[in-house]
């Protein structure tokens, strides 16, 4: 008798804000006003921050709680007190590091996963750098064993998360005793630019910081409310490689967003998905919130409701697009929302989009109760 493939989950998900949050309509005046002197950049400040779908975001840099006079980081004539990378760098090695211990332990607890039996820690960041990493500050701060295997994923933009919990994946399948720690924390906020350029406005439009973590490996009876985790597809689209860029500046990174994203994403994401799924009906749709438009494109092109997209479009609301960390954001608040309407079991598809044009999918099958044998058995095939 063939042996039953393990089933691999994403059995924990934690995630942790900074303590300092920016309303959406007092940042929308503060920016304008710093734009006083630039009627035109105001105007479209205004509009871009009122109809990008984000009501509240969260920032690691009480700085930008500032009126514009006093604020550093917003558009003004002097900027000699503009903070430096040097500083950015300085305030990100300062603050990413408890936000990224903080996301871990919760992930920890909600996989009932003692920190001990992680084998593979996979850090995921594109908002600042340093060394020793933040890989290292989590084996100490955590207590992992010294010999777990480290695995940065830096600098890869948005579509990283999903590409941690593809490679994730892929790791337990040839090895069904590892237990892979995802982190995920992302400081987007330091790198708002003292510009009233249309481009760096709309990226200061809806960028938040915050961490997420996941722990992902094989089912076990002790775990129920998982995501079962299935086939796996990651391709770079034609025609996206200067729709996304995101650069290192003198004073921070550069963020470049083409507002031909979500057109490009509508055109080319759809063959894709059909080549992961085929004829399958999916209920769940976690779809990275990289700007409100991405998700309307999808919600279009697939005839989706509203409530099959309320998770995405809510933590854009509540918290803004955290980058990388915020597919887990998206997957922890979907779980929330099938807890409450007591779903047992349900299909779907996580996916994300980053510089490339890049995209990350992966099925997901959410199963509310205790995985036992035969389910297990059944799951297997279904889902792999």
């Amino acid at each position: 008798m063939a042996a039953v493939k393990p089933m691999i989950a994403m059995t924990g998900i934690g995630t942790a804000l900074p303590p300092y949050r920016m309303d959406q309509a007092d940042t929308t005046r503060r920016i304008v006003d710093a734009l006083s002197s630039n009627p035109d950049s105001a105007r479209w400040a205004r509009r871009i921050f009122k109809q990008c779908g984000v009501e509240t975001r969260y920032t690691c840099e009480p700085d930008l709680l500032n009126e514009a006079s006093a604020c550093r980081y917003l558009p003004k004539e002097d900027r000699s007190e503009v903070p430096s990378t040097a500083e950015r760098m300085a305030v990100y090695k300062r603050e990413s590091v408890p936000l990224a211990i903080s996301a871990a332990r919760d992930a920890l607890a909600d996989a009932k996963m003692n920190a001990d039996r992680i084998t593979h820690l996979i850090t995921v960041s594109c908002t600042g750098q340093f060394l020793p990493g933040i890989d290292a500050a989590l084996v100490r701060e955590l207590g992992l064993a010294p010999s777990v295997m480290r695995i940065p994923l830096t600098f890869i933009g948005c579509a990283a998360g999903m590409k941690a919990i593809c490679l994730s994946k892929q790791l337990v399948s040839g090895d069904p005793k590892a237990n892979v720690l995802i982190v995920c924390v992302e400081l987007c906020t330091l790198h708002i630019q003292p510009s009233g350029d249309r481009d760096a406005l709309f990226g200061a439009s809806f960028f938040g910081d915050g961490a997420s973590a996941c722990v992902i490996g094989a089912v076990g009876p002790q775990h129920q409310q998982v995501y079962l985790l299935g086939d796996d597809h990651t391709v770079l689209l034609p025609g996206g490689a200067d729709e996304m860029i995101w650069e290192v500046g003198n004073d921070g990174f550069d963020l470049y967003l083409s507002p031909n994203i979500p057109r490009l994403i509508g055109e080319y994401v759809p063959a894709e998905v059909s080549r992961l799924i085929g004829e399958d009906h999916l209920e769940l749709w976690a779809i990275h919130p990289g700007g409100k438009g991405i998700i309307e494109v999808l919600q279009s092109r697939y005839g989706l409701s509203d409530e099959q997209v309320a998770p995405s479009l809510g933590v854009l609301r509540d918290i803004g697009n955290v980058s990388s960390a915020t597919i887990l954001f998206v997957l922890k608040k979907m779980r929330e929302q099938l807890r409450k309407q007591g779903t047992a079991r349900a299909a779907g598809l996580a996916l994300a989009f980053g510089p490339g044009l890049t995209a990350e999918m992966i099925k997901i099958t959410y199963v509310a109760s205790k995985v036992t044998s035969k389910r297990r058995t059944e799951d297997a095939q279904y889902v792999l």
